[in-house]
């Protein structure tokens, strides 16, 4: 149902954008592991209870059309209508939620990053990337054979657990550096990551860069490891090393070369303003380097997303289909390989999709390049009273003090504040009548602003005060206060993030070899979906 400032789109009319090839943001507003049981293709997860902070950043452009969604839980229209108040102005409500898609014969997915994982098995379907079982692997090393493991996954992925020898060189960079890594063209390369998709997606960027070495797969990974009875190792530190000039202006030539063949845009500094300029779009800009090359120095305005998993992450850094997507691989030096290696992947799955081939002139660098870590936009934070960290320890001592944490669950478990209890924000609605009367109520979390945004929300609903902790937990930590590991002071579900099957050395086998089975069928399903516009670059 809606509310007269709350409009209805309906499922055929969201099908019909992404056909049409319009720009669209169907906004899922559950947490994640809902989200990830069953969702839309082209659905993005953006949970109510962080609208404020993740908004800014994911649905850049105020006038995009938006379609908000839940599965019955009453999300839906609060985050539409906050929505409303951060300025956006095409919002809607998914007419019947996610049952109303299922019924109107909408196809369902079930995991994250769907997009690109259906595109991953779609290209390993068309382009028959080649592989290796584990077994194959396992005895090429055992033999000692002249063969490399390049694992293409986020170095912390990486150091969890990893093929016993293998070196980090996550996505974005194996094209760069790989003739570095095995100079002798004779060398096998072979490339991991724990499940499917990064590994076909880094041996076919290999196999499209036309390196002379034989490349294949490890087929499922470290998933298809462990089920073969293989030992990982933990805690693996080797990383790549530099790149020779000669490699590199190789490894240029035939990133370039196939961006232009994917039909990805040559962006000048000027066109480049023009995209920014075109308010009728929604823009993306992404660094795709390291994200210590990123901290370094880069372009103001472009945000960190290195491309291997930008290319994993579609649903997370472009939000909306259909919207515009520049990339930049230096600033103000470009090496013009990264970006230009993203660029040929988006481009084969609909994205229009530019890569920066020259920086904005300067008189000196300084003028055009910023420093640090990205910190992504978010909405102005309430103005609600703070404690800090000796304050709130006095007051702990003292008794009668209530600590909430509302950051994730996976941080609380892990570490938190001794004494607190966490819960989602958005299940502050129903538990916050039921909360105890004391003399402070105070509200934490990793960094401190969604505890303000919580404990707005607790005055809100209660009429009774509560403070944020400044700082959040990392504020704790840094003043030297111990924390307190565990789960005995849960009051919400644990249902704020999904259960990768593919993370850790704990899942069940059943749970492994079930993923690998459902990835398998992504490609039937897309062909059922029929809205992807997938266009996988045949062989040159």
């Amino acid at each position: 149902m809606s509310t007269p400032d709350l409009p209805v789109m309906t499922p055929a009319q969201v099908r019909q954008l992404l056909l049409d090839r319009q720009e669209l943001a169907l906004v899922d507003v559950r947490e994640e592991d809902p989200f990830a049981q069953a969702h839309p293709l082209w659905a993005v997860q953006i949970g109510a209870g962080r609208i404020a902070l993740d908004a800014p950043w994911r649905l850049p452009r105020r006038d995009v059309t938006i379609a908000v969604y839940d599965n019955g839980e009453g999300l839906a229209a609060p985050a539409a209508l906050e929505l409303q108040a951060l300025g956006y102005t095409r919002v809607h409500v998914l007419d019947g939620g996610l049952a109303g898609w299922r019924d109107a014969g909408g196809e369902l997915f079930r995991d994250v990053n769907v997009p690109s994982k259906s595109f991953g098995e779609l290209v390993e379907h068309e382009r028959h990337t080649p592989s290796l079982p584990a077994e194959e692997v396992k005895a090429l090393l055992d033999a000692k054979a002249d063969v490399v493991v390049l694992d293409a996954r986020r170095f912390d992925e990486y150091a969890t657990m990893s093929i016993p020898g293998g070196t980090s060189v996550p996505g974005a960079e194996l094209a760069l550096r790989v003739r570095d890594l095995a100079p002798n063209p004779n060398t096998r390369v072979i490339v991991n990551c724990a499940g499917r998709t990064r590994s076909i997606i880094g041996t076919q960027s290999l196999v499209n860069a036309g390196i002379p070495n034989p490349v294949a797969a490890l087929r499922n990974g470290t998933i298809g490891w462990l089920l073969a009875g293989q030992v990982l190792d933990h805690g693996a530190q080797r990383r790549f090393g530099g790149v020779s000039p000669a490699n590199l202006a190789a490894a240029r030539a035939s990133a370039q070369a196939l961006a232009d063949r994917a039909g990805a845009v040559r962006l000048t500094a000027a066109s480049l303003a023009a995209w920014e300029a075109d308010t009728r779009r929604t823009l993306y800009r992404w660094d795709v380097r390291t994200p210590e090359e990123y901290a370094a120095g880069h372009l103001p305005g472009f945000g960190s997303a290195p491309g291997g998993q930008l290319v994993q992450e579609t649903d997370v850094c472009a939000a909306v289909r259909g919207a515009r997507i520049a990339l930049a691989d230096g600033g103000p030096a470009s090496d013009g390989v990264r970006a230009a290696m993203t660029a040929h992947w988006l481009a084969q799955m609909g994205w229009e999709v530019g890569w920066l081939t020259d920086q904005p002139s300067a008189t000196t660098p300084e003028q055009h390049t910023a420093h640090g870590p990205w910190q992504p936009p978010h909405a102005p934070l309430p103005d609600v009273p703070q404690v800090d960290v000796p304050t709130l320890a006095a007051w702990r001592d003292a008794g009668r003090t209530l600590l909430l944490d509302v950051g994730t669950s996976a941080a609380h478990v892990k570490g938190h504040v001794p004494g607190a209890h966490w819960l989602l924000r958005t299940d502050l609605r129903t538990i916050a009548p039921e909360l105890p009367v004391v003399d402070q109520l105070v509200f934490t979390c990793g960094d401190g602003r969604l505890a303000r945004l919580a404990a707005a929300d607790f005055t809100r609903l209660t009429g009774r005060p509560a403070h944020a902790l400044a700082g959040g937990t990392a504020a704790w930590v840094a003043a030297g206060a111990p924390l307190e590991p565990g789960e005995a002071n849960l009051l919400s579900l644990r249902i704020d993030r999904y259960r990768r099957p593919y993370e850790g050395t704990d899942a069940p086998r059943e749970a492994m070899q079930g993923y690998l089975d459902w990835e398998f069928g992504l490609v039937a399903q897309l062909g059922r979906d029929g809205t992807h516009h997938f266009r996988v670059l045949p062989a040159a």
